[in-house]
């Protein structure tokens, strides 16, 4: 832990102990193990709880683990304590959350949760002790998620799988924290019941007749915007319209994309210049190669922003923009009802790419996936990989022969 917890043996001792200093204080404890590795498990779990007490200033106000006898029973009723709720749960979660993964996750991914449990998790558990979440609660969690939005016409809007699953995700990381200081027992059953697999809905693309629709009432716009000091994001907007096609990069990779990570290449295979990439996104640093396609709007990017390296390309998704011409273009949804948004010109990149004949690890490889996810969710694209004379191969009737 950046050399914050030390682990020492005493002289005499089979056993290993661990230290570490908080706030101005000493605080020691024996591992109870022998065994090295053990003892820094130990340590480090033991660690994060002494780390998660001196942030939230709550040694007086919760249990230490394996206490939680005295919140069950009649015994607690005497001595006036009350259980932990599960907003107790979730403030220990969200600090301790943010240290362990300090440096490890994406920084808006450990935002995501506060968030989730703000908006969601916390007005429906928040005040119910959290020995009573119990899977019936969950699922009548899971139905309240889905009949308790509705639009403006009064049809209800149901929350996506992904979303669904993501805060469940959110739900188990406070039971378990729960779970570690001893507040339960043990987690409920969190799977969805009536569910086996989901169905798998391939992803809004826009096929090539509609890109062409789009990147040319981009361009007419970036041309003639409807006000003229909406001239430069109009602009802005037909290049992120045709950097996306071209280089597959997900809207947050783009927003964080500096100039300084973009350098036009002469490519010796294809005989033109494209762009290599430093991606930074939520698995760390990646490579992409572009298409010839990207160089263009990148230069003029850079022309119309004569920037520092450190400045960014895009910065925030242009939103209010694209909806309004998507829906002036009537394509803000596929034939299946899907939103297209500007996920969906990755999805556009990679869906060309497989049927353009792209080796499919290849792309998978160019756009930070695996090849698992794109077979997954771009099945329907694939057609010209599969070669139709090794799949209708029949077998030679035998010849009949002539007594």
């Amino acid at each position: 832990m950046d050399g914050k917890v030390h682990v020492y043996r005493r002289e005499n001792s089979s056993r290993w102990q661990c230290a570490v200093y908080l706030d101005g204080y000493n605080y020691r404890s024996t591992t109870g193990h022998t065994n090295l590795a053990m003892a820094f498990e130990f340590a480090t779990d033991w660690y994060l709880e002494r780390r998660v007490d001196a942030r939230l200033r709550l040694r007086e106000e919760f249990p230490t683990a394996g206490s939680v006898a005295r919140f069950t029973g009649s015994g607690a009723k005497r001595r006036g304590a009350t259980a932990p709720t599960f907003r107790d749960a979730a403030k220990a979660f969200v600090a301790e959350y943010e240290v362990i993964t300090l440096g490890e996750r994406n920084a808006s991914y450990v935002k995501q949760k506060p968030r989730q449990l703000n908006l969601h998790l916390l007005p429906y558990f928040g005040d119910k002790p959290v020995t009573e979440v119990t899977a019936g609660l969950i699922q009548d969690y899971r139905v309240h998620r889905m009949t308790s939005r509705s639009d403006g016409e009064g049809n209800v809007k149901r929350p996506s799988r992904s979303t669904m699953h993501s805060e469940i995700v959110t739900l188990r990381q406070v039971l378990k924290t729960a779970n570690r200081k001893g507040w339960i027992t043990g987690l409920p059953d969190m799977s969805a019941p009536y569910k086996t697999s989901g169905k798998i809905s391939h992803r809004a693309w826009f096929s090539p007749d509609e890109y062409r629709t789009l990147y040319e009432a981009t361009r007419a716009r970036a041309k003639k915007p409807k006000k003229e000091r909406w001239r430069g994001e109009s602009e802005k907007f037909h290049d992120y319209v045709l950097f996306m096609a071209n280089t597959g990069l997900r809207p947050d990779e783009a927003s964080r994309l500096e100039f300084r990570d973009v350098t036009v290449v002469e490519d010796e295979d294809m005989n033109e210049r494209i762009l290599e990439i430093e991606v930074r996104g939520k698995r760390g640093v990646g490579y992409c190669k572009s298409m010839a396609g990207a160089v263009l709007p990148f230069e003029r990017l850079r022309a119309r922003a004569n920037p520092k390296p450190t400045d960014l390309i895009f910065g925030p998704v242009q939103r209010e923009l694209m909806n309004a011409i998507l829906d002036e273009l009537g394509l803000k949804k596929d034939r299946e009802g899907n939103p297209r948004t500007a996920y969906s010109l990755r999805h556009t990149y990679i869906s060309m790419r497989l049927m353009e004949g792209a080796d499919i690890y290849q792309v998978a490889k160019n756009c930070r996936t695996s090849v698992e996810m794109i077979e997954k969710y771009y099945a329907s694209h694939i057609k010209n990989t599969l070669d139709a004379s090794a799949i209708n191969v029949r077998k030679q009737k035998p010849k009949k022969t002539s007594d």
